[in-house]
């Protein structure tokens, strides 16, 4: 399927996954007896014409005055838009518990604990490449025993410095909301809580804390004012995201997992490394970066029409608002630049029906997790 893709297409739809859904389409003629179906392959004919049509709507883009307003006012336009749409825009992300656990009680006991243990079996299973050490020198044999009981000790330094630093954290209990928190999750552009209040409603843990910012002051207002909003375990704030003046309510080193569901897609392409690599700061080790964006060649991609895109791959809205439609190896490389380690990167491609209209829709989105490095052991 992806050799018989033009060159980029593969990219954007190459990756095969599961837990988005198992409802497959094997007879064309059975289309509308579902909303949705999952895993959908494109044909060569269809790839084709999805790239047609993008260098279609992009061969005109908008003039550099209008540029410099979208991005300047970047700010207002979301407000107007979340001024419109109040809370009656999205649907709250109950599927989140699905696709990223990490979000769900059971899942925030002992992480960082997990994540040093399985480095420590590694490091055992290195050294007993051979039984008994057979064709290892006696040299090499107290070598590879030694470096594993110091590897062991260092383990436990290591966690033990965490602890120190969490420990830190919580006596200074007054320098930051929810300091004295034992998981710590920021979602970045919260829009009106569509993902923190499912989060709040279904993780019960008494040491969770739940940060949340956006770009929109009338977004983060709505989300402080919903009956559901409870300071004691929630911090909603503004902030701009690609703002390296600003800073965020919480020190390096100290969020469990940070969110960014299609909010990374609306900014400036040149201004996303950057923000990613301050969001990656802000993790623990062995902290997770959670994505899920749009993907190349997406359904809403491919209806833009021209003068409406700004760069490659990046278009404005009629309402002012901007949108990027990636790849599976640039979101890899602004991870991976930022220091951080992929545990997933798939393509969701999903083929969605109005049965009423009797309309199908392509949908392409990209699902990532990313984690950040445990400390090193060797230093």
């Amino acid at each position: 399927m992806a050799d018989s893709c033009p060159e980029g297409v593969s990219a954007a739809l190459g990756g095969k996954r599961q837990q988005f859904g198992s409802r497959f389409l094997s007879d064309p003629a059975r289309v509308f007896h579902h909303n949705a179906w999952d895993d959908v392959e494109w044909s060569e004919e269809q790839a084709a014409a999805a790239e047609r049509k993008v260098q279609e709507n992009s061969s005109q883009r908008v003039c550099p005055e209008k540029q410099v307003d979208y991005e300047v006012n970047a700010h207002k336009y979301w407000n107007d838009f979340y001024k419109i749409h109040e809370n009656r825009f999205f649907k709250d992300r109950h599927w989140l518990f699905t696709e990223f656990p990490e979000l769900a009680p059971s899942q925030n006991q002992n992480h960082l604990k997990d994540l040093m243990l399985e480095n420590k079996r590694n490091e055992i299973s290195a050294c007993r490449s051979s039984e008994d050490g057979h064709g290892l020198t006696v040299g090499e044999q107290h070598k590879c025993s030694s470096s594993t009981l110091e590897h062991t000790a260092q383990m436990f330094s290591v966690e033990e410095t965490v602890t120190q630093k969490l420990s830190h954290l919580e006596i200074c209990a007054d320098e930051f909301p929810g300091s004295s928190a034992t998981y710590r999750i920021l979602e970045v552009g919260c829009g009106v809580g569509n993902t923190v209040f499912p989060i709040l409603q279904t993780n019960n843990d008494p040491g969770l804390f739940v940060y949340c910012c956006d770009f929109s002051s009338t977004a983060v207002e709505l989300v402080q004012t919903n009956s559901e909003y409870d300071s004691s375990r929630c911090f909603a704030f503004v902030h701009d995201f690609c703002d390296e003046d600003q800073n965020y309510p919480v020190p390096g080193d100290s969020v469990d997992v940070i969110i960014l569901i299609f909010v990374l897609s609306a900014v400036l392409p040149d201004k996303m490394q950057k923000a990613i690599n301050r969001l990656s700061r802000l993790l623990k080790p062995g902290g997770m970066m959670l994505l899920r964006d749009y993907g190349r060649y997406d359904m809403a991609q491919l209806r833009f029409k021209k003068g409406q895109c700004l760069s490659e791959n990046f278009y404005v809205r009629g309402d002012g608002t901007r949108v990027y439609f990636f790849t599976q190896d640039e979101l890899d490389t602004l991870f991976t630049t930022a220091g951080l380690e992929k545990v997933q990167n798939l393509v969701d491609r999903r083929l969605q029906v109005n049965r009423g209209k009797q309309l199908i829709m392509y949908r392409v989105w990209i699902q990532c997790k990313y984690r950040k490095p445990l400390l090193s052991t060797t230093s």
